[in-house]
This record gives C-alpha cells, sequence and structure tokens, in this order.
C-alpha cells in the first residue's frame, strides 16, 4: 500500500499559530520535507521544530535558484521539482507518510503546490490549509483588511511597475507579497498610484524579529522576502460628533489580568492618553496615537483626552487595576462636567484592583466588611487619612492600604501601623503584596506589630486583617462571613 502525501501549511511564523491538524499530522508523519536555500535555513521547518520527533526522515528540497536572474530559470526550477518529486515519489511507494511544510499557506503563493501538481494523481493527497501572511500583516497592524462590499487584491511584488499602478489604482485594498529586492519598485507604483501614505509595512509577522512601519519610512536596504505592503481597509469617516472616552481598568499586572471588554476597547481606540508606565503596558499598535505623560498631572491629562474626543477621536485613557478606585476615572467625569465637554460621552470600563489580586493569593482575607483607604496625602491632608484609620480600626474593618510610600513619602506606614495597633492585636494579620501578578511579585503575611515600614513601597498594597480574620493550618488567609454575636 502507497503512503499518503500531506501539503501541510505552518502559519506565518509564530509556532502557536499552527493548525490543531498540522501540529498532529507534522508529528505523525515519517517523513518531513523543508524547502530553503543553499543556505540551509528553512522557515518552515524553524516553525515546525516544536511538533518533530526523535525518528523522523527529513528530507531538505534546496533550490537551485531563487530569482528569476538565471537566463534559464524556469527550466532549472521545473527540472528540480521533478527530481524532488521522484524523491517523496520513493518514500510514497515504501508506504510513509509524507508531510510537506509550508510557511503560510499551501496553496498561496506556496511551493508545495509544485509537488501538488506532479504527485496529487498518483497517490492519496490532502492539503492542510494555514494562515496566510496577509492575514497576520492585518493582525498584527491591527486594521481590518476588508469589510463590507471592499474588494481584497493580492499581487506579487514581481510584477512590472505599470502592472501595479494599473492593479492599485481602483482604491480597494490592496497586499503585496514577495519583496525583498522589488521593494525599490513596489513603492515606485504606490507613489505613482497616490496611494504610498496608506501602505503599511510588515516584516517578518508574529515572530521575534517582526517590524512594522508606514511603508513610506522604511528603507530599501534590507528589506526581506518575508515581508509585504499592506494598503488595508480604509477607516469609515465617522461624523462630527462620533469621538468618545473610555476609561480602562488594565487591571494590577500582565495581559491575563485584562477584560475581554477593555482589551476590545483598547483596540478600537484611536488615541491611547495615561501615565506613561501603565501606556507601556499596552501592546502597540502602528494605527494608534500614544499620549504618554507623568502621573502627577491627573486633571491635564482628562483634559487632554476630552478635548481628542470632542474633536472626533475614540480615546482609552488607561488606568492600572480599576480606573474608578484611587485612577482616573473620577478625574475624567469631573473634568467632563465643564460645559465644553458636555457633548462628550464618557464610559467606564472596571478592572480587576490590586486589593482582590492581592486577595486572592492568600486566600479571602476580604471575605467580611472591608474599606479602601488610600495613605497618599498629595491629594487630601494626613490629619483627613488619620482620622478615616481611626474610624476603619473603631469599627474592626478589614482594611486595604493603597499607595502606602513612595520615594518622598516614608514615615506614612509606621503611622498607620501604630495607629491601628491602639485598637488591633499585634497579631492581626497584615498581608504585604508586591508587584502581584509582575514578575516581581511577592506576597508575605505579617503580624500588625511586626510591620516593617522600610519593606513598604509604591509598588504594594496592604491588608490589615480584622479582630476576625484567620490564618488556617494550611496558611490561608480568611475574614470569615459570620460576625460573632
Amino acid at each position: 500500500m502507497t503512503g499518503r502525501l500531506y501539503g501541510v501549511g505552518v502559519g506565518p511564523g509564530d509556532p502557536e499559530l499552527v493548525t490543531v491538524k498540522a501540529a498532529r499530522l507534522i508529528g505523525e508523519a515519517d517523513v518531513v520535507v523543508f524547502h530553503s536555500a543553499r543556505h540551509g535555513r528553512s522557515v518552515a521547518r524553524r516553525i515546525a521544530a516544536p511538533y518533530l520527533r526523535d525518528g523522523q526522515i527529513e528530507e531538505q528540497l534546496v533550490y537551485p535558484v531563487t530569482t528569476e536572474d538565471s537566463d534559464d530559470y524556469q527550466g532549472e526550477i521545473d527540472a528540480f521539482y521533478e527530481e524532488c518529486a521522484a524523491r517523496l515519489a520513493a518514500h510514497l511507494d515504501a508506504g510513509r507518510t509524507v508531510v510537506v511544510l509550508a510557511a503560510g499557506d499551501p496553496f498561496f503563493y506556496g511551493s508545495y503546490m509544485h509537488l501538488h501538481k506532479r504527485l496529487a494523481h498518483r497517490y492519496e493527497a490532502e492539503v492542510v490549509p494555514g494562515v496566510t501572511s496577509v492575514s497576520a500583516g492585518a493582525a498584527v497592524i491591527g486594521r481590518p483588511l476588508v469589510e463590507r462590499d471592499e474588494v481584497l487584491t493580492v499581487l506579487p511584488g514581481t510584477l512590472s511597475a505599470d502592472a501595479l499602478v494599473e492593479h492599485l489604482a481602483g482604491g480597494d485594498p490592496v497586499a503585496i507579497m514577495k519583496l525583498g529586492r522589488t521593494f525599490p519598485r513596489v513603492r515606485e507604483a504606490l507613489a505613482r498610484a497616490g496611494r504610498l501614505d496608506e501602505a503599511w509595512y510588515v516584516e517578518r509577522a508574529t515572530t521575534g524579529a517582526q517590524r512594522t512601519a508606514p511603508l513610506s519610512e522604511v528603507d530599501a536596504d534590507g528589506v526581506p522576502y518575508f515581508s509585504l505592503a499592506l494598503l488595508p481597509s480604509k477607516p469609515a469617516v465617522r461624523p462630527t460628533g462620533a469621538g468618545r472616552v473610555v476609561v480602562v481598568g488594565l487591571g494590577p499586572a500582565g495581559p491575563e489580568w485584562l477584560t475581554p471588554e477593555a482589551r476590545r476597547a483598547l483596540a478600537e481606540a484611536d488615541d491611547l492618553v495615561g501615565y506613561v508606565t501603565y501606556l507601556n503596558r499596552v501592546p502597540v499598535n502602528p494605527r494608534q496615537r500614544r499620549h504618554a505623560s507623568d502621573n502627577k498631572v491627573e486633571a491635564e491629562r482628562a483634559a487632554f483626552a476630552l478635548d481628542l474626543a470632542k474633536r472626533g477621536r475614540r480615546v482609552a485613557v488607561v488606568s492600572s487595576g480599576d480606573p474608578g478606585v484611587f485612577a482616573m476615572a473620577s478625574a475624567v467625569l469631573e473634568v467632563a462636567t465643564e460645559e465644553q465637554f458636555a457633548d462628550v460621552p464618557v464610559t467606564v470600563l472596571p478592572g480587576l484592583t490590586a486589593a482582590h489580586a492581592v486577595a486572592s493569593r492568600v486566600g479571602a482575607p476580604l471575605g467580611h466588611d472591608y474599606c479602601v483607604v488610600s495613605l497618599s496625602d498629595r491629594l487630601k491632608p494626613w490629619e483627613v487619612i488619620e482620622e478615616r484609620l481611626e474610624a476603619a480600626a473603631r469599627a474592626d474593618l478589614v482594611l486595604a492600604i493603597y499607595n502606602p510610600a513612595s520615594r518622598s513619602r516614608t514615615w506614612q506606614v509606621e503611622k498607620a501601623r501604630d495607629l491601628l495597633l491602639r485598637h488591633r492585636s499585634p497579631d492581626t494579620p497584615v498581608v504585604v503584596g508586591r508587584d502581584v501578578g509582575g514578575p516581581e511579585e511577592t506576597v508575605r503575611v505579617v503580624r500588625l506589630a511586626d510591620l516593617d515600614a522600610s519593606t513598604v513601597d509604591m509598588r504594594c498594597l496592604l491588608l490589615v486583617g480584622s479582630s476576625q480574620t484567620t490564618i488556617s493550618a494550611r496558611g490561608t488567609v480568611f475574614t470569615p462571613r459570620r460576625y460573632p454575636g
């Protein structure tokens, strides 16, 4: 019985974009086939490497030529594929399963198709589609490729400049493949068609070497073959007054803490506004403008965002944690009460706040009534903070303490600890969470009497237990739902 032939698309570069079926077939194959130039490096094999297994036969098909500069390019390529087909036929005749790897999709400018034409009528053959570089390119620049009645045209950069200009004249979305040495001609055609300013350059999409830029800013030197030009769908013209502000909570750390609703709002925004540290947590989208600022200009930042929206922009104001907890929501809403911004819609999207993130790491210390207090006296007097700490301590509430210390505020933690000790047992559990969800996360539980102010900084959050907060035998911290009496 003869073997079976598979042409398997492995996607644009990221091994995680290989389909489940493709990964399975690669792992099961007796023979794995891949193309390369004379240097021996294969993009398709590199993508598929995590799915290979020991003991498989590997067939490397080395192109005799890689450009059409040869006097007999077509003749050399035809002879090459005849010889390759014979090599694979020998494996198929021996009953082996043969998987031919194809970067992107096998039937989308893929080399596999030349083997398919020569073998599929003789052996059982199946093509497994893969994610194309065009789809990957649109994804990484964050722009829809086509919508509604638009027509997408895919062009090889090897066309003449005149032919490219003719295809570009329609104004619909276009993808131009195979750049490399064709880049100067493609750029010339885009300029002649009046569409250079629409074009995005995408290099090695979804890989560690990915690069995107407006094509007009790209130097022709060093443009690789695995790059493309994209002219995506033109954004619909929004009517005057269609701007809006969305205040987005990023959660306390990485993207896994971000809600789908917040992720969608970030993706839809034209402009991102925020404190530079928080803004840096949002992946760069070349379609968007980013406006970073210092952490002490909240009102100015809010006014700037509202003014952008007033001019028709979709603006996302980013906050760490939840935007309504010691963050930007109140600043934006306060400035939005000014008459000049009366017609600007403002939406607040919740985020996971640091108190809940820290609590989850140790159990359920916020299981009963609790209050949230900031120790920062930048916007309110310390005397007010003391009164609130005193009231919370007398009421036997669990306290979530934000902004406990900074470089310039070094004494508040000690003052707060001493005040609380007048009402709480020295053995009261205190959870000290730092950078929760981040690379430097630490969470520790100490006695209130042992809380060392020198170990607390602005990246910490403190949870101070009530009289009922308990540390269990397994080390979890929880506050029971029932209260005595």
